[in-house]
């Protein structure tokens, strides 16, 4: 997906923005790959130029980094709402887990933020990235100055 010359966002992908140094970021990101049978999913680094144009429509600052952001369908998702409708799209029970769609966003969020402040202390950081097989590799959206790459453990 790119951004075409007016600065909107292609709808024809659905894009889930990461942090690309929180590990439970990168485990989340293989565990999606692993349950995307029919690949529907790009990935991006939060931390990488290609992930530049989908903040901005999404209203959120250059540097943010509280959290994954689905763009898809042409709107972009924060928070429990992007968890939850990554999950609908994915094989097996996980999919069932959109039901919690119903329970109010306030409280969804909130516990989202909660666990969000605790991941770097709970699961840390990283650096290092390990190279995923080249049909992983073609599914995170990256751009000649980006260094962002795909999660340890993609592929």
């Amino acid at each position: 997906m790119r951004a075409t010359s007016d600065r909107t966002i292609s709808p024809l992908l659905a894009v889930v923005l990461f942090d690309g140094v929180c590990n439970v970021c990168d485990a989340s990101v293989n565990f999606i790959i692993d349950r995307d049978a029919a690949a529907y999913f790009h990935f991006a680094a939060l931390q990488s130029d290609v992930a530049k144009p989908y903040l901005t429509q999404a209203g959120l600052p250059s540097d943010f980094l509280d959290g994954i952001v689905l763009c898809e369908e042409g709107r972009c998702f924060t928070r429990s709402t992007a968890v939850l409708r990554i999950l609908r799209r994915l094989r097996g029970p996980f999919r069932l887990l959109y039901a919690l769609i119903i329970v109010p966003r306030s409280l969804r969020d909130a516990a989202y933020d909660w666990f969000i402040r605790k991941r770097y202390r709970w699961f840390g950081k990283s650096e290092a990235c390990r190279l995923p097989t080249p049909e992983i590799h073609a599914r995170f959206l990256s751009s000649p100055q980006s260094r962002s790459g795909p999660p340890k453990g993609a592929g």
